[in-house]
């Protein structure tokens, strides 16, 4: 029997990645509903069958369009000002519209956690929590691509931040996306939360494997959360972001991005991959 799930966000890295997990996992290709506002991205999907639909999460007409029949809906969390109320109209259609599964990719230990990136995460599960909509957080925690992305900035300046000999879990954007897969194609996972990491590492670690990735010393530079701030700000990061970008490293330093469990491996039924593999297919 067919069981349409459509995922919110499908144009960004994640959301991407997602459904081409749901097609490897043999879904059909026309179960799939991928959304975004970029859908020209998407143009290979369709032509591979999978229903592409442009949706911007702030018309509520479409975010209720889009929805409308699926049996599973994977929210993919926003990145603009003012997300927590775009998932609050998915969160409110998928009620409308009776969604059996409503996935949602929070960050870790979000209800508990001082990290100001992570407060509009805390404030999306408690919409969930009372919602009455049937749904499963995953709690994901740090992606390899968030350092490897920066690699030339690595190059000319070295890796600058706040996070002392704190350690944060890493894994592949992929296996973020494969286990999202796998909640939204098998039982057992209504109510759970799911805090999803990889191994842990200190910046300093993470800073080394790069260098030795690309052949080239990568030097760590630990300075205060104040002084982070001024750094990123004089790059060109925008207040407030500068000083919420330059809070994730203090959150580093405090343990609040260093999960614990096993919660990554049991889903995808493997260990996660480690951080010199990672970060070479990152950087391939």
């Amino acid at each position: 029997m067919s069981r349409t799930i459509t995922v919110i966000g499908a144009t960004g890295h994640l959301g991407r990645l997602t459904v081409e997990a749901l097609l490897e996992r043999g879904v059909a290709p026309s179960d799939i509903r991928a959304t975004g506002r970029a859908t020209e991205r998407l143009a290979d999907l369709a032509d591979r069958g999978v229903q592409v639909l442009r949706v911007d999460r702030d018309d509520e007409a479409a975010v209720a369009d889009a929805v409308r029949g699926a049996a599973a809906v994977l929210l993919v969390s926003g990145t603009e000002p003012g997300r927590v109320e775009q998932h609050r109209r998915v969160v409110e259609a998928a009620r409308e519209a009776g969604v059996e599964q409503l996935v949602y990719t929070s960050g870790p230990h979000a209800r508990g956690s001082s990290v100001q990136l992570l407060a509009d995460h805390a404030t999306t599960e408690e919409l969930l929590e009372t919602s009455g909509v049937p749904h499963t957080v995953l709690r994901n925690a740090w992606y390899v691509e968030n350092y490897t992305a920066q690699v030339e900035t690595y190059r000319a300046h070295g890796m600058v931040g706040a996070a002392g000999e704190g350690r944060v879990s890493l894994a592949p954007r992929r296996e973020y996306a494969e286990a999202a897969a796998v909640v939204l194609t098998t039982d057992g996972h209504l109510g759970k939360v799911y805090e999803l990491g990889g191994e842990a590492h200190t910046l300093a670690e993470v800073a080394a494997v790069i260098g030795e990735t690309i052949g080239q010393e990568i030097t760590y530079t630990d300075v205060p959360v104040e002084q982070l701030q001024q750094i990123l700000a004089g790059a060109g990061v925008p207040a407030p972001m500068d000083a919420v970008l330059a809070d994730v490293d203090r959150g580093i330093a405090a343990g609040e991005l260093l999960v614990p469990t096993t919660d990554l491996e049991t889903l995808l039924g493997r260990p996660a991959t480690d951080l010199r593999q990672a970060v070479e297919e990152a950087l391939a």
